[in-house]
């Protein structure tokens, strides 16, 4: 650690994610030089010593060996790195970048040619988990790009994160990611469905749960083991909202398309975020999309009663 100590960290993107992560670097005594589009955010980063705001993302390039991406979208991450006075205008020569945003891999595979050119690194490392685990310091990260650059990150994602991989050259970690994520854009859906079934047929939710959960079936999964409880409940504050589970099931699916592979299933699932979305659940977590399910039957999956109203909660970057 000694090593990473000595090197200046920058992180742009100080939201829901990127935040907690920067936290645990700085908590880990990293010098870091931190930008995010909400003042509020880097505010509450300075407050940790060694933790220096700039005012642009040129700014935290300029200034550091390595640095870290926490973006919502592929076109703020283009802007943030090709943009006027992004990334790549001001990166010094050997300047690594990693991109924790979920992105089409085009999109990384066009930054990581953009940097090169200016004798920089560029990895994509999305991550499997949401706030929790950023709090926490258990985030999976993805890792695509040159492999022998991986070592000069590792010491920061073990900081960040409980294990990584590699699993490829550019664009490959977000390739895998958005495997993942149109996995779990269905599983989602047809966890609703099936506590729908349930409901309307006098069995109790609670009890279809209990018996998902522990009776070693193959229904079971991780999404089930932190969600059925808190929907049922009524809990559906974001750690990762809908709007963002649609776009990772857009991109999903154009990245299907792109290689020829048809996905009816991911594109009925995100047909039903659309129709979370456009209802008033985007900024809910993504389990929200039994919202939906609920229109569709007239009635609550849960006992305890109606389907939330939409929150709104803002997101930041």
């Amino acid at each position: 650690m000694r090593d990473a100590r000595a090197a200046t960290v920058g992180f742009i993107g100080l939201g829901t994610m990127g935040g907690p992560m920067a936290t645990n670097l700085a908590k880990a005594g990293i010098p870091l030089v931190v930008y995010d589009a909400v003042p509020a955010a880097m505010a509450a980063l300075t407050k940790h010593a060694g933790v220096r705001a700039v005012t642009s993302p040129g700014g935290v390039a300029s200034d550091v060996n390595v640095l870290f991406t926490a973006l919502p979208n592929d076109a703020i991450v283009r802007d943030v790195y090709l943009g006027q006075s992004g990334i790549a205008s001001t990166g010094r020569a050997g300047l690594v970048t990693c991109d924790c945003s979920t992105v089409s891999p085009e999109v990384t595979i066009e930054i990581q040619a953009a940097l090169l050119s200016r004798s920089m690194t560029h990895m994509d490392t999305p991550m499997l988990g949401s706030q929790p685990q950023a709090v926490s310091g258990e985030i999976f990260f993805i890792i695509g790009g040159d492999r022998s650059t991986v070592g000069v990150i590792q010491p920061y994602l073990d900081i960040m994160g409980r294990l990584s991989m590699y699993v490829g050259g550019p664009g490959a970690g977000n390739r895998v990611k958005l495997m993942h994520n149109g996995l779990v854009a269905v599983n989602a859906v047809a966890a609703a469905e099936a506590l729908a079934v349930a409901a309307n047929s006098g069995v109790d939710p609670y009890v279809f749960y209990e018996v998902v959960k522990n009776g070693g079936g193959m229904a079971y999964s991780t999404y089930f083991d932190r969600r059925v409880k808190r929907m049922l409940d009524g809990d559906f504050s974001p750690t990762f909202t809908a709007e963002l589970m649609r776009k990772d099931a857009i991109l999903a699916l154009a990245q299907a398309r792109a290689l020829g592979v048809p996905m009816p299933i991911l594109e009925e699932a995100k047909r039903t975020y659309d129709e979370a979305v456009d209802s008033g659940w985007a900024k809910d977590d993504f389990s929200a999309v039994t919202h939906v399910v609920e229109k569709r039957i007239g009635r609550p999956v849960s006992p305890k009663g109606a389907p939330s109203t939409p929150k709104g909660a803002p997101n930041s970057l």
